[in-house]
């Protein structure tokens, strides 16, 4: 069954993607291999499970039965552009400035997209995927896909929280007590808007740019 296999897929992901920067493992790898080797590995497995995946969910979609569309009521067609816009616009802001609790980790310093949540880059995953289980059509394919991206940020970031905590960096320590897990959950959020002007610039283009030439790049 195709969507047993893209679960099997995401798991094979998360798995190595969490159990290689998990401390233990971590810390005797980069001892071996060096910390520039050990990040140049780590990001070949990233991409050698995560490409399967999407190449075999792009080769097997609205396989299985027949879950719901919602797709045609322009009221959710809106959020999703909206939401595309957001999600696109946390992405920029969490690459041009890595979490404290990545794995090539930023500084832990409270500004700009953190105000709005403390895993900018994850979110931004997460939103992808629940906004997709909104307005595409979905098969049993969708779901396993779809799904995998918010189910897997809510377990990444717990992961590099609890990864961060367990390390005693009291800098860290501050900047999770001052951070909201979850977007726009947090006091800060606004300021937090108003600080990434550029990102969301770059976020609103980007969503722009997706939904003109979605059908061409993906069906």
């Amino acid at each position: 069954m195709a969507a047993a296999a893209i679960v099997f897929f995401w798991l094979a992901f998360a798995a190595t993607h969490m159990g290689l920067s998990s401390a233990p493992v971590r810390t005797r790898l980069i001892a071996a291999l060096g910390e520039r080797a050990f990040l140049g590995g780590y990001s070949l497995v990233a991409l050698a499970t995560f490409v399967p995946l999407v190449w075999f969910y792009f080769g097997h979609k609205h396989q299985g039965p027949f879950l719901w569309y919602f797709g045609s009521a322009p009221a959710l067609r809106w959020i999703m552009y909206a939401g595309m816009a957001l999600a696109l616009s946390l992405l920029v802001a969490g690459l041009v400035r890595p979490s404290p609790a990545a794995i090539a980790p930023g500084k832990a310093e409270v500004g700009g997209a953190y105000h709005i949540t403390r895993h900018p880059l994850f979110m931004a995953v997460g939103l992808y995927g629940v906004l997709h289980l909104l307005v595409a059509r979905v098969n049993a394919t969708e779901l396993a896909f779809f799904a995998g991206f918010p189910l897997f940020a809510w377990a990444g970031c717990r992961h590099q929280d609890r990864r961060k905590l367990a390390s005693g960096d009291e800098k860290f320590r501050r900047f999770h007590d001052e951070t909201a897990f979850f977007p726009f959950t947090g006091p800060g959020a606004l300021r937090g808007l108003r600080e990434i002007r550029l990102p969301l610039a770059l976020g609103a283009g980007l969503a722009i740019g997706l939904r003109v030439f979605h059908a061409r790049l993906f069906g």
